[in-house]
């Protein structure tokens, strides 16, 4: 059984606590579907101000959708389109503070102002993103950068 924490210390002690939880959550279970589904619900449950979190994973030269937390969202991204195909194709991570600057940006929800998006890797290739949203404009900041990339290392390690 899954125990909400009470993340009371700094920014990085809660990301560190949450990574904590995701090897708990995950140790011992080899199914993708599932592993991608926890970690979804986990980072929805502890992040703050996000009206989406999910994952991308890549599939023929595309992103397809794949477990979320939010509302229904766009099923295909072309590599280079948009900031999650642009995140995947580039293998990079991408923080925009204002998703309508963003050349291109792909509109699945109208409320989002801002956006992470961080590759995530398989046996040396781009397996696919973790896209978080918020309603919120410049939501996302160094340490939510630092740490999320962290919480995709340690993903990583499990699929």
């Amino acid at each position: 059984m899954f125990n909400v924490e009470n993340y009371s210390g700094t920014k990085e002690e809660n990301y560190v606590l949450v990574i904590k939880q995701l090897q708990a959550l995950l140790a011992g279970e080899k199914n993708v579907v599932a592993n991608l589904s926890n970690a979804s619900a986990l980072l929805n449950q502890f992040l703050q101000e996000v009206n989406w979190v999910g994952f991308y994973l890549l599939e023929d030269e595309q992103l397809v959708l794949g477990p979320f937390q939010g509302l229904p969202a766009c099923i295909r991204i072309p590599l280079g389109k948009g900031v999650c195909g642009s995140a995947a194709k580039e293998q990079k991570t991408y923080r925009v503070s204002d998703v309508h600057q963003f050349p291109g940006h792909i509109a699945c929800d109208a409320a989002t102002h801002s956006e992470i998006v961080l590759p995530i890797y398989k046996d040396g290739k781009v397996f696919g993103v973790l896209d978080i949203d918020s309603p919120i404009t410049d939501r996302f900041d160094e340490i939510d950068e630092k740490m999320l990339k962290e919480f995709v290392k340690a993903l990583e390690e499990l699929l």
